[in-house]
């Protein structure tokens, strides 16, 4: 974090847009202060392009005077009923709202709001880094409020809220959200007192719409170390109000003196595995998340075996539509793409763990279609085996596989493959109407091409066909 002295907080604030913003509030009479997360990230030396700024007055009426001096380029949008606009200008966004204050009903989240100071604005804000102010108008420009030590907080690393946290948690439960998603994003820690009131307060974030809790959610999912947030979650009581399916996974049993492993921590260190690979991709996380979480459902103790997980991805397939349904998550090829990493999560292990063989890397290609590097990602982050032998031994194992994958997608295409036949050749060839014989023919064509048994074209797919169908008492049509 950047040590910043009042010259150089005006030369951060160099930019003609500030000084302008402090004319404009000199004439109309009224203090005006940029607040926030855009003094924040000053500090952290994080860019930002979004600029909010607190008026002691009419925050509308400075934005449109400052419209009008910025001239055709600035374009403003004004929102009466909550007393706030916005002013873009090239590529900067400034957002002004008049300073108020706050009181809450206990069944809401949405304030009574009245007119107050800067001082009422600030005591209202989630959290001390957050609740910064520096002044823009030309007689104090550049001047730092700090009425509750956040400056202090950003160099110790330290979440804090500025007043009693379980007001605050109480009042507006999202905060307790986003208090653990800003301690994942910037890698600091949250403070005694408001952690304890996480806790108490968990069960209020019952009244936050789902939407608003999956924002912060796929924050906390984006974050550099993702599983810093997740096991803040899990501890204070959240996690299993959001994710019950996730939280399920916590826990080791012991029995005979066996324990299978902690799957909740070990899904966490998947996660970030995949965090370190994926430069950002959301639903490749989400499927990471979630790979494993048919496994409380399929956890088995068999005698001289062990524990056991048999068919964990399948039953964790069936369960993330409900899931996605209940969090009012994208219902449409998002599901399905997190659908299929968790349903096929296994097969590349498998493979790896077997004989690398052709038909074996063709079914998978043609399973995963155009998400087969991903799947490839989510399945190389999922060997986490604190044996280092057998965890070199898979990891050289993917090479072998990914080899393969590159070698017959160069040769076959089977990333895109289609059956030569279809069940409408199938059906006008026996003259047979939709039945089981279509799929079994189907389905043994599919296998001789991709055990190499047969090449992948039509002629000598139709001549397997017609011998196979004959062993099956289906006969050629005259025609």
């Amino acid at each position: 974090m950047r040590n910043i002295g009042p010259d150089e907080m005006k030369q951060l604030l160099a930019a003609p847009i500030f000084r302008q913003i402090g004319q404009t509030a000199d004439e109309l009479g009224v203090e005006c202060y940029v607040v926030g997360g855009y003094v924040r990230d000053l500090f952290l030396e994080r860019p930002s392009q979004d600029i909010d700024c607190v008026v002691v007055g009419s925050g509308i009426e400075v934005a449109e005077a400052l419209g009008r001096k910025l001239g055709r380029e600035a374009h403003i949008s004004v929102f009466r009923n909550f007393g706030t606009a916005q002013v873009k200008y090239h590529h900067t966004e400034i957002e002004f709202v008049g300073a108020r204050r706050e009181s809450y009903s206990h069944d809401s989240r949405k304030p009574i709001v009245e007119d107050g100071t800067l001082e009422d604005d600030l005591d209202r804000r989630d959290f001390t880094i957050n609740a910064l102010a520096v002044c823009l108008n030309y007689a104090r420009f550049g001047e730092l409020v700090d009425r509750f030590g956040g400056l202090l907080d950003l160099e110790e690393g330290i979440i804090a809220t500025p007043l009693d946290p379980d007001i605050t948690f109480s009042d507006d439960p999202l905060r307790m959200m986003r208090c653990i998603r800003f301690a994942t994003q910037l890698n600091f820690r949250i403070e005694d007192e408001t952690q304890e009131a996480l806790s108490r307060n968990a069960e209020r974030i019952k009244i936050i719409s789902q939407e608003r809790i999956v924002e912060e959610l796929n924050k906390i999912i984006l974050s550099p170390v993702p599983s810093l947030g997740f096991i803040e979650l899990s501890r204070c009581g959240l996690l299993a109000l959001i994710l019950p399916e996730l939280a399920a996974m916590e826990g080791v049993e012991v029995r005979n003196g066996r324990a299978h492993k902690d799957n909740f921590y070990h899904t966490l260190e998947v996660l970030d595995n995949v965090a370190r690979t994926d430069n950002g991709q959301l639903w490749l996380r989400w499927a990471a998340l979630l790979h494993d979480i048919g496994k409380p459902r399929s956890k088995k103790w068999e005698n001289g075996v062990g524990w056991t997980f048999h068919n964990h991805n399948y039953i964790g397939q069936k369960m993330v539509s409900p899931l996605f349904r209940r969090m009012k998550l994208p219902l449409d090829e998002r599901l399905e793409y997190v659908k299929k990493l968790v349903g096929l999560h296994m097969r590349p292990i498998v493979i790896a763990d077997e004989e690398v063989t052709d038909s074996a890397v063709r079914r998978l290609l043609f399973e995963a279609g155009e998400d087969i590097d991903d799947l490839m990602i989510l399945c190389e982050a999922d060997i986490t085996s604190k044996n280092q032998q057998r965890k070199q031994q898979f990891l050289d194992n993917f090479q072998m596989v990914r080899q393969k994958l590159v070698d017959l997608q160069a040769r076959d295409n089977y990333r895109t493959w289609t059956n030569p036949i279809t069940g409408e050749e199938i059906m006008q060839t026996f003259g047979i109407p939709p039945c089981r014989e279509v799929g079994l023919l189907k389905q043994a064509i599919k296998d001789a091409i991709w055990d190499s048994r047969i090449p992948n074209d039509h002629d000598a797919a139709r001549t397997f066909m017609l011998e196979t169908a004959q062993q099956m008492g289906l006969h050629e049509v005259e025609k």
